[in-house]
């Protein structure tokens, strides 16, 4: 029996775990990212922040605003701005999606997770999602809250 091949380059370089306590996600996209070498390299150090960053389309392109990455502390002549904004690839019927949504329906772009591919690519993936309220956010707490202590229960065998 053949071994499967193991996904050596998949890397989760930044989590957006805020984003779906904070957003019910609709639905998921898988974007590239458009970066300069100097960025990659610092990515794959893993020093990368997408948790105050948004996505939003502007003249038919989809873009990431404000999420930070590190300076690489050897491309001190040809380095990058941490804070650029940065174009998302995605095809065009889900960019017109994507606007569609955020223009009408009052929804908003989240960035989920940022990671290297199998094949050793940045992907991002993106969330359409809405905004929850407080009473939402106190729902989902409660939830998170019963499924940790059903767990502990099933694990002692209470």
């Amino acid at each position: 029996m053949a071994k499967k091949n193991e996904n050596t380059n998949y890397k989760v370089v930044a989590d957006n775990k805020r984003a779906r306590f904070d957003y019910h996600v609709e639905e998921e996209f898988e974007v590239g990212v458009v970066l300069l070498g100097s960025e990659v390299k610092s990515m794959r150090l893993g020093s990368t922040n997408i948790a105050e960053s948004y996505a939003e389309v502007e003249d038919g392109e989809l873009w990431l605003v404000n999420s930070y990455v590190a300076p690489y502390k050897q491309a001190n002549i040809w380095g990058h701005m941490e804070r650029r904004r940065r174009k998302l690839l995605a095809k065009k019927k889900e960019v017109a999606k994507l606007w569609q949504a955020t223009s009408r329906k009052g929804m908003t772009i989240v960035p989920l997770v940022i990671y290297f591919n199998d094949k050793g690519r940045v992907k991002m993936k993106i969330g359409l999602a809405k905004g929850k309220n407080k009473a939402d956010k106190r729902q989902t707490d409660a939830k998170r809250d019963w499924n940790r202590q059903k767990a502990r229960l099933l694990r002692h065998g209470e």
